[in-house]
């Protein structure tokens, strides 16, 4: 261990002295330590970390993680720069050893290098995911899985029953996603538990989104430490659970034609594998099916149901708005509660100067949408749910407004956005519009714990449970 620690520090000092070579421009950032940098200020949460020290250092920050740098963005003008003026030197992404296990090396859109591969990938599964004929032509399973939603809630109305929203709402994502890109209906599936698969997804995220030590050390001392720690471990046993669900799949696709007017993404991308054309200058992999899978699996599920929770807890928690929301027939809110409060990482291509600040090539980028959803220069009383602050504003969701950013923008975006929406819109529509919610016997609005829980998606830690009655 001596060894790797006396060949680190010559090394580290190297490289950040190479990056310092421009001092005077480099953005303002805390003193770290040899060796580690900034790692050890870094806390449970990473984006209440980053906002906390942004508060102190500014809204273009420069840490030093391990030997490598990273340049953190806390507010809309930095956000907007990045991600529209100088989307094209930053759209591609780094290399964090656990995205390059759950995307089978980088055979996905969110994780993948920007590139030809990524156009192809991204084309291929906006047509046959994500187009608006596709989703025209699935509108029938959103409205049974909708019409399902609503029977289980009634029956816990009934009997007055409370009901764990997070299992109830997971259900029901997972049940339009699966049919949509999978062709499978869970719940008629014998290698599906929905707990299971629920655990799975919570699972895998937070080994995506878990600091590993080879991302940020020379690969000897960082693989050594994650092996010690039981990081390599926890990535690799979540790898192998992750897998054989994908793999249950797609075997299961190959023991039965799918119908021609009814096939989904995996049936697609397995005819192009089994069925190449010469005409095609790329090759589509089983890698590359299963890399699309993993993202499909979790960046498609859980990001909406952690919307819709914290939209229902707010909503609990502040009963006028619930009943104003009630009446017009509402929407969805993702500023105080982002799901995914930092951006997927980017990689600048080339030097480029942010806010003043230059930032050279092969830095890390981190958009801190927390920061921004929290910034009193932005909104007025920022950490107050105060939905009427969209009725009379244009900013939206779609990328264009920075100070609102839960699908990214520019061209790593999340080609999900429309699909998103639509699951998050329709379920709130059936919980709000068919049934009224009361907090169970003895507990009060005081009573509603809002501690987080997650890495890259941050959920509500302890379960929101609610009862149900019937609106007539």
């Amino acid at each position: 261990m001596c060894i790797f620690l006396l060949f680190l520090f010559p090394l580290s000092y190297v490289l950040f002295k190479k990056l310092l070579r421009s001092k005077s421009k480099l953005p303002p950032g805390p003193t770290g330590l040899p060796i580690l940098g900034n790692l050890h200020q870094l806390g449970k949460f990473l984006h209440r970390s980053l906002h906390k020290l942004s508060l102190e250092h500014g809204p273009v920050m420069l840490l030093r993680l391990g030997v490598v740098p990273v340049v953190v963005f806390s507010s809309k003008e930095a956000a907007k720069e990045v991600l529209k003026i100088h989307d094209l030197e930053t759209c591609t992404r780094p290399k964090m050893v656990a995205a390059g296990l759950l995307t089978y090396n980088f055979k996905d859109i969110g994780f993948t290098k920007y590139g030809e591969d990524w156009r192809e990938m991204k084309k291929l599964v906006g047509l046959e995911l994500f187009s608006p004929k596709k989703q025209k032509s699935y509108r029938y399973i959103k409205e049974e899985e909708s019409d399902l939603l609503v029977k289980k809630l009634s029956n816990h109305a009934q009997t007055e029953t409370s009901v764990d929203l997070g299992k109830t709402l997971f259900s029901f994502t997972a049940g339009i996603i699966f049919r949509l890109a999978f062709g499978h209906n869970f719940h008629e599936c014998d290698f599906i538990d929905m707990d299971r698969v629920e655990e799975l997804v919570i699972e895998s995220e937070t080994n995506v989104g878990a600091l590993a030590f080879t991302d940020f050390f020379p690969t000897g001392l960082g693989w050594l430490i994650d092996r010690i720690s039981g990081q390599h471990s926890k990535m690799h046993t979540g790898f192998t659970k992750l897998s054989n669900l994908l793999q249950h799949v797609i075997n299961d696709h190959l023991k039965a034609e799918q119908p021609e007017d009814h096939l989904d993404l995996v049936s697609v991308m397995l005819d192009m594998i089994n069925k190449p054309t010469k005409s095609d200058s790329f090759k589509i992999t089983s890698d590359h099916l299963k890399g699309v899978m993993s993202d499909v699996f979790l960046a498609g599920v859980n990001a909406g149901v952690i919307t819709m929770i914290w939209a229902m807890t707010e909503l609990t928690r502040h009963p006028r708005v619930m009943k104003k929301l009630q009446e017009e027939i509402r929407a969805t809110y993702t500023r105080l509660h982002p799901p995914a409060p930092l951006l997927l990482p980017r990689l600048t291509m080339s030097d480029i100067e942010i806010q003043g600040y230059n930032i050279p090539k092969n830095t890390m980028i981190e958009i801190n949408t927390y920061a921004i959803g929290r910034d009193p220069k932005i909104w007025t009383s920022p950490e107050e749910f105060i939905p009427e602050r969209f009725l009379n504003t244009s900013i939206n969701y779609k990328g264009q407004h920075f100070e609102l950013l839960p699908f990214g923008s520019g061209r790593r975006s999340c080609p999900g956005m429309a699909l998103g929406i639509t699951i998050i819109e329709r379920c709130l529509l059936n919980l709000l519009y068919f049934f009224n919610w009361i907090l169970p016997k003895g507990m009060t609005i005081e009573d509603i714990d809002m501690e987080e829980l997650g890495s890259i998606n941050i959920a509500k830690k302890v379960p929101l449970e609610l009862v149900p009655t019937l609106h007539q």
